[in-house]
């Protein structure tokens, strides 16, 4: 017959309608000074350099031990893994994921954020165990609607953290060739925060012409004006961790290219041109 020690910790989790995140970790830890390790994964190669620690509430009658994350402790971007901490000094064990309620975070868009904007939602990797995937910037500019028609690609945008100034814009900044640069046409609303951008699809393809690869890559930048530095694009105030390959937009022809607008690994907005042929 197994017992709770037999059985592998897993930890589920729960955003709160107050942005909190909870942690429920089973069976309980027996453990009484055990607690919740987060660390932040490191590039390729590079040691662990940043972790936090949650304490681990007494057990419920569930039998979980819950931790809390409060919204106001911004942890910096990145993808941070999960652990069960025993001891002090203990031996940190991987936690497998249990069910995870992110409702409160799917109309997450719809919030005014004020600076710095910070914002985590918790998901699952390849191997099962939960992380959490996190972005921390002083301000954000969130992708909405995007549009491919008539030639043009026009996009819906909401500012984060700031506010337009009277000579906004949006700029296409091609990636890897310095100083090059797209102004696209904006349409500013009464409350100078959001707005709306259009890009002719046949300016975004020429350069593709004489690439040598075949290929070029923009990168979309709103200028909020002032001081206010260039603010990157992105989307990632809702439950979506990773959205590259789950909202793919399709590839538009224009004379001899293929224009398609995409999110990166880091969930920004980007859009890619390929030669055809």
């Amino acid at each position: 017959m197994s017992t709770d020690q037999d059985i592998e910790p897993r930890v589920d989790c729960a955003v709160d309608a107050d942005g909190r995140t909870v942690f429920g970790v089973h069976p309980a830890p027996a453990a009484p000074r055990a607690r919740l390790l987060l660390g932040l994964r490191p590039a390729k190669d590079e040691p662990e350099r940043t972790t936090r620690l949650l304490d681990l509430g007494p057990a419920d009658g569930t039998h979980r031990r819950t931790a809390v994350l409060p919204v106001e402790h911004r942890l910096p971007e990145g993808r941070w893994d999960l652990y069960l901490l025993p001891e002090p000094d203990g031996e940190r064990q991987r936690l497998r994921a249990g069910p995870r309620d992110l409702r409160a975070l799917v109309d997450g868009a719809a919030r005014d954020r004020s600076a710095p904007v910070a914002a985590r939602v918790p998901y699952v990797t390849k191997g099962g165990f939960l992380a959490l995937r996190t972005w921390l910037r002083d301000a954000h500019a969130e992708a909405g609607r995007i549009t491919l028609a008539d030639g043009t690609l026009t996009a819906r945008l909401r500012l984060h953290g700031a506010e337009l100034g009277p000579r906004a814009g949006v700029r296409l900044r091609l990636r890897g060739r310095t100083g090059t640069e797209l102004a696209a046409e904006v349409r500013v609303a009464a409350d100078r925060r959001d707005l709306s951008f259009t890009a002719r699809l046949a300016d975004l393809a020429a350069p593709a012409a004489t690439a040598r690869s075949g290929r070029c890559i923009w990168d979309v930048f709103v200028r909020p004006g002032g001081t206010v530095p260039p603010v990157r694009v992105s989307r990632f105030l809702d439950d979506l961790a990773d959205r590259k390959d789950i909202q793919v937009y399709p590839e538009v022809p224009v004379g001899e290219a293929l224009v398609r607008p995409y999110y990166t690994v880091d969930n920004d907005l980007s859009v890619v041109v390929t030669r055809a042929g």
